[in-house]
């Protein structure tokens, strides 16, 4: 799953926690810097928070945070039942982004990935694509050549699927 984070209120992030909840979330991965609300959702859920924050700063994602956050992802999806989702502050960039990087390495083909988050989240941009296939390709053993290629079909994705991510974030 995919999302933006708990709204600040306490009283409206207990509902929305209670939701994620009642959606079977076993784990929650926070992709955001600037903020870490894994204290609240372990004080009130069982669900297991991490925390791997990253500026939302338009630059390249390094390698070491794709295989970091990927590898977290493998160890809590080997398990039966357990449901992970991911966000950042307003589930546009990093949260939608590392959880492409997340489906890569569980088989998917990135176009198809990229329909299904923009499907679960009309309004992610996933402006990190690029570099989250990148790493998928590179880590996965592709060739330069394949690797160019799926590069060439992100971008295409996005060309015949824009969003204005100004708008979004008006």
């Amino acid at each position: 799953a995919v999302s933006g984070a708990l709204p600040a209120d306490p009283a409206d992030a207990l509902k929305h926690l209670t939701y994620w909840v009642q959606e079977g979330i076993t784990d929650v991965f926070d992709m955001r810097e600037e903020a870490d609300d894994s204290e609240f959702i372990t004080a009130n859920s069982g669900i297991v928070p991490r925390w791997f924050g990253i500026d939302d700063n338009g630059t390249s994602r390094p390698d070491r945070w794709f295989d970091t956050v990927v590898a977290s992802a493998a160890e809590v999806l080997a398990t039966p039942n357990r449901r992970l989702l991911v966000h950042c502050h307003m589930g546009i960039n990093r949260g939608p982004s590392s959880l492409l990087a997340i489906m890569l390495a569980q088989g998917w083909a990135p176009t198809d990935a990229l329909d299904a988050i923009r499907a679960a989240r009309p309004i992610a941009g996933i402006i990190y694509a690029g570099d989250a296939v990148s790493w998928w390709s590179r880590t996965s053993g592709h060739t330069v050549s394949e690797t160019a290629s799926h590069v060439r079909d992100v971008s295409d994705w996005f060309d015949n699927n824009s969003i204005d991510i100004g708008k979004v974030i008006r």
